[in-house]
């Protein structure tokens, strides 16, 4: 996918979102109008309603007061003797103590000539005990109104004798309104942030995918020049050889046969490269575990690069001093890795350089780290380096070549191994890579 398809395509997606969110906000604000006209209407009723109820309640309190003073023969008018007290509790005052079962009695009567169903618990307050003598709780269900009920009378601050009533199952409508509302809002904003998400995460999918395939791309052309070099190399040198003349000059002949062994193992390191990727490749990478002498795979990498550095006139200089250098591991893959260090160590550096190659003991650890004299690493790309494909542009330097596998490699080896490999550079000083790895000390 080109850059102007992922641009196009990342057009079209930030105004599919940004057409969403438009159309979200468009909708809750004219769900949040219609909700705020059905609530003010809805709320509207309901307080006609409950206001109903209070009167009815109210009046037939109001009977019951009166009912009581005619049996008790009170002459005393009893005005404004019902109060409600709370939304759903109200309080009657009388001169008197009052039976349970009387008071019961009447409310019982009133109530339902008054058509008002509703589940009541009453108590009477006695002055002389200050305490609330509780009567009972009335319920509609037989089944609710046969168990134990806790009273939820509340003593009040009056003198005199009065009873109170209260409603379990009625609460006030003021109290209640605006709490549907708040899904409204939620529901829209949680599938927004969903929305918002699936695409952030989408982008940086392509933007990702992008850059593999930049970075793919880059390692194709690179290992069609790498091989391609080579091999023209060796067809030239094989057409020289094959004139029969040749053997009248045996010290051109031996050149040639140095060329093409040289441009034949050449050949051979970048096919293992290649062979290390398809490796990394699968799913799980197979390690053979045996003790492996990390000294004596130092030795070995510098007998390989023996003649490579001679022919650049640069040393290899060993400083091998960790005690415990034994590591359970796979040998071929931690030569490799030691391998790929030496050889960027080389690459990277100038003419008549010098390599270190060092080992040293680090808690239940042991260190290899490889130090050079070459062009050093930015801050910026020391982040990505252990990427697949990921190359440090080297500007004018025409002779670095690889293909951006090397320390992808270093790194999937050193974690397949319980260990690590860090970096420590800077621009025109040369860098250190450290490969730590836990020892066996058996």
């Amino acid at each position: 996918m080109g850059r102007r398809a992922i641009g196009t395509l990342m057009l079209l997606a930030t105004l599919s979102v940004v057409g969403v969110l438009v159309i979200q906000l468009l909708w809750l604000r004219q769900a949040s109008h219609y909700q705020l006209e059905q609530a003010a209407l809805n709320q509207e009723q309901a307080i006609q309603l409950e206001k109903q109820f209070n009167d009815r309640v109210v009046i037939a309190l109001t009977d019951v007061t009166e009912q009581i003073l005619s049996i008790t023969q009170d002459p005393t008018d009893l005005y404004d003797a019902v109060k409600q007290e709370r939304p759903n509790y109200f309080a009657v005052t009388i001169n008197d103590t009052l039976h349970p079962y009387l008071l019961e009695s009447l409310l019982r009567k009133e109530f339902s000539r008054r058509n008002i169903h509703e589940d009541f618990e009453y108590g009477i307050y006695d002055c002389f005990t200050d305490s609330i003598v509780y009567g009972n709780y009335v319920s509609l269900d037989t089944a609710i109104a046969d168990t134990v009920h806790h009273s939820k009378l509340q003593k009040l601050d009056k003198d005199g004798h009065y009873f109170g009533i209260f409603f379990p199952n009625r609460t006030s409508t003021l109290w209640e309104t605006g709490n549907d509302s708040t899904w409204t809002w939620i529901f829209p904003a949680v599938v927004t942030l969903i929305v918002f998400g699936f695409f952030a995460y989408s982008v940086w999918v392509i933007l990702r995918q992008k850059k593999l395939s930049e970075m793919k791309n880059d390692f194709i052309g690179n290992m069609t020049h790498e091989l391609k070099t080579p091999i023209s190399t060796i067809a030239l040198s094989s057409e020289v050889i094959s004139d029969p003349d040749i053997v009248k000059e045996p010290e051109r002949l031996k050149e040639y046969a140095r060329i093409i062994r040289s441009e034949n193992e050449r050949l051979r390191i970048q096919v293992e490269r290649v062979l290390q990727l398809s490796t990394l490749d699968k799913d799980s990478l197979e390690l053979k575990r045996e003790p492996v002498d990390m000294h004596e795979i130092a030795e070995e990498v510098r007998e390989h690069f023996q003649l490579a550095f001679k022919e650049r006139n640069c040393e290899l200089d060993l400083e091998l001093r960790a005690i415990h250098r034994i590591v359970i591991g796979d040998r071929v893959h931690l030569v490799n890795a030691v391998t790929n260090l030496v050889d960027n160590a080389l690459k990277y550096g100038p003419d008549g350089t010098k390599v270190y190659v060092r080992t040293a003991d680090r808690a239940s650890n042991m260190t290899l780290s490889v130090q050079d004299q070459g062009i050093g690493i930015g801050k910026d790309d020391q982040r990505y380096i252990f990427e697949r494909f990921f190359r440090v542009h080297t500007g004018n330097v025409h002779n670095v070549k690889g293909f951006g596998l090397g320390l992808h490699y270093v790194d999937h080896i050193a974690r397949a191994h319980h260990g690590s490999i860090t970096v420590e550079s800077e621009l025109g000083k040369g860098s250190t890579f450290t490969l730590t790895l836990p020892v066996t000390r058996t």
